[in-house]
């Protein structure tokens, strides 16, 4: 996923995207270094800790968010999509959370 949204970087200049852009952008990014640092690199089991857990996913839904404002630019039918899509995933995110205790 880094490499789409790098792209997706280097060519927001030349596209004319507001700020906003890039902190979309930019939080999914950190995200997902985040989670190669913690669970590959230093292989950390932060999943034990409430308040790391909840940062996480916190940051998580921020990134997937954001992912929405993306899509808004590629047209309706990708924001309805978009939109939809990520309401089914916070809702499987609680669903396995009631259902695992993870």
């Amino acid at each position: 996923m880094v490499f789409p949204l790098g792209y997706l970087l280097l060519k927001a200049p030349e596209l004319q995207r507001p700020f906003l852009y890039y902190i979309q952008i930019g939080l999914m990014l950190l995200w997902i270094v985040l989670l190669f640092v913690l669970d590959f690199a230093l292989k950390i089991d932060f999943r034990q800790t409430q308040w790391m857990v909840i940062s996480f996913v916190v940051l998580f839904f921020a990134g997937a968010g954001g992912m929405l404002g993306v899509a808004a630019n590629a047209g309706r039918g990708w924001t309805i999509s978009g939109v939809i899509l990520f309401l089914v995933m916070a809702v499987l995110a609680f669903v396995q959370r009631a259902v695992t205790g993870f």
